[in-house]
């Protein structure tokens, strides 16, 4: 049921609430917040917005870098993690113009709207339903420094085997790397914090489905949501990391998103679940189709497909996420589909078999993408896919349902693998960007913001000296 400003007035007066905190998105996926005195919440608010620098949001400069934001009334939820009482919401941002604002084109909720309208007009389906998996680490404590003559991380976890020599921590549950998977207590020392991470998204309207140790014997954990709406689960992937970061600090820990903390273990992905719906009927389910899956269907996973080396950009968007994307860790790298094979891009859970819930996953995004550009980004390679009738079979794509690491080497040199590197991924965005921006979904100048970005990272990583390297080169 949507919510009215008087029923967001009424909440505030009920709850005692002081403040209103505004959470804003910037190019890369990170919250930022505005806070208000609760009283100045009004009608004039709603009508004409909270005004803004929006240069500083990392988007392409624009003709007016002053912007405005309209809060989201129905995302209005208490936060638990300020002192002060405090309603957090959070906002869809406008360019200040005559005689009315617009919606700024480059905010990535707006892109994600602009997606789903774009997918209604070509009549395919009225809904997109996805459901993300949330991979992370949790650790006791973090150290690194990037200083120009000291450069270290220090990473402590008492359940990891590496220390199982701390007197301090070690009670004799340590984990093997790459055992972790489901655990059960005492060995599994986040139980609890989980669960209070789950009733805490439930709280933020997050409907968690469940939550279970990881592969990573390090403090690799996941929770898995339950499938809904686009637009809301994007608004939901980012209050998910808020809650999950905030509800390991108050533990005395530390989460992290990072795809491959740890070079040894598991790295932590963002799975995403997908299907379509038109008129409330499935459109992707058909009977006597491969994994009961339909000719649309199919389609759609030919454009993931096509796409998917350009499309690594925007749902693998940082330097970290091609140390992930390696061969022996369960993490994809293979360009194909598949039913349970965890080393292609595209699985087709053999699970769900109902109309209603027949999909697919897409496995190479993380978490450290935008998820709004990330979920429209897969909409718009898939509707391209739909749009061109890419059959991924006739392309040669699969379905591989064999183990593609016993393969020879022979046969291996025969498949398409993703991007090897944050550079590779860029390359590809730049000959292969028109499937995002027909509709006028993603401006094109915000393409181009995106691939300066990963370039800028890109460059300054590639010119730090890694400790490696001494242990290499340094004796030469």
């Amino acid at each position: 049921m949507a919510k009215t400003l008087q029923d967001i007035q009424k909440l505030i007066k009920d709850e005692g609430i002081l403040m209103v905190d505004f959470k804003l998105t910037d190019i890369d996926g990170r919250w930022r917040h505005l806070s208000i005195p609760a009283q100045n919440l009004n009608e004039s608010i709603m009508e004409h917005g909270i005004g803004f620098d929006g240069s500083n949001y990392g988007y392409a400069p624009v003709e007016n870098s002053d912007m405005v934001f309209i809060p989201v009334l129905d995302s209005a939820v208490i936060d638990p993690y300020t002192e002060i009482p405090t309603l957090s919401m959070i906002g869809d941002v406008k360019v200040i113009d005559l005689p009315n604002n617009r919606p700024f084109d480059q905010y990535p909720r707006n892109v994600a709207i602009r997606a789903l309208d774009y997918m209604k007009e070509l009549g395919v389906a009225d809904q997109m339903i996805i459901g993300p998996e949330y991979e992370f680490y949790i650790f006791d404590q973090v150290k690194y420094n990037t200083s120009y003559n000291n450069m270290f991380t220090e990473i402590k976890t008492s359940q990891a085997s590496f220390q199982a020599g701390d007197d301090d921590n070690n009670n004799g549950y340590q984990v093997r790397p790459g055992a972790g998977y489901h655990n059960s207590l005492p060995t599994d020392i986040r139980n609890d914090l989980r669960s209070q991470m789950c009733l805490s998204m439930e709280d933020f309207g997050i409907k968690v489905k469940y939550h279970h140790p990881e592969v990573g014997g390090s403090g690799q954990m996941e929770i898995e949501v339950e499938l809904g709406d686009m637009l809301k689960l994007a608004d939901d992937t980012m209050s998910a990391k808020y809650v999950i970061k905030n509800e390991a600090v108050a533990y005395g820990a530390t989460a992290t998103f990072m795809p491959k903390p740890l070079a040894s273990e598991a790295g932590n992905g963002m799975h995403v679940h997908m299907l379509l719906f038109k008129d409330g009927k499935p459109v992707f389910y058909g009977e006597d189709g491969y994994a009961q899956l339909n000719e649309t269907a199919h389609y759609f996973m030919g454009g993931l497909l096509e796409h998917a080396r350009s499309i690594c950009a925007i749902t693998n968007p940082s330097t970290n996420s091609y140390k992930r994307l390696v061969p022996g860790f369960e993490a994809p790298v293979t360009i194909g589909y598949a039913m349970s094979n965890r080393s292609a891009v595209i699985r087709i859970p053999a699970y769900a078999k109902t109309p209603e819930t027949k999909r697919f996953e897409l496995r190479n995004p993380d978490a450290t993408c935008n998820p709004y550009y990330a979920y429209a980004a897969i909409l718009m390679a898939g509707l391209d896919g739909i749009k061109k009738k890419i059959d991924p079979h006739e392309r040669g794509w699969g379905p591989y349902d064999f183990n593609l690491y016993t393969l020879s080497e022979e046969e291996k040199a025969k498949l398409t693998g993703l991007p090897t590197s944050l550079d590779e991924a860029v390359a590809e965005l730049e000959k292969d960007h028109d499937y995002l921006t027909a509709g006028g979904v993603f401006p094109e100048r915000l393409i181009e913001q995106i691939i300066a970005r990963c370039k800028k990272a890109s460059a300054a990583i590639s010119k730090l000296p890694h400790p490696a390297e001494f242990e290499m080169y340094y004796d030469i």
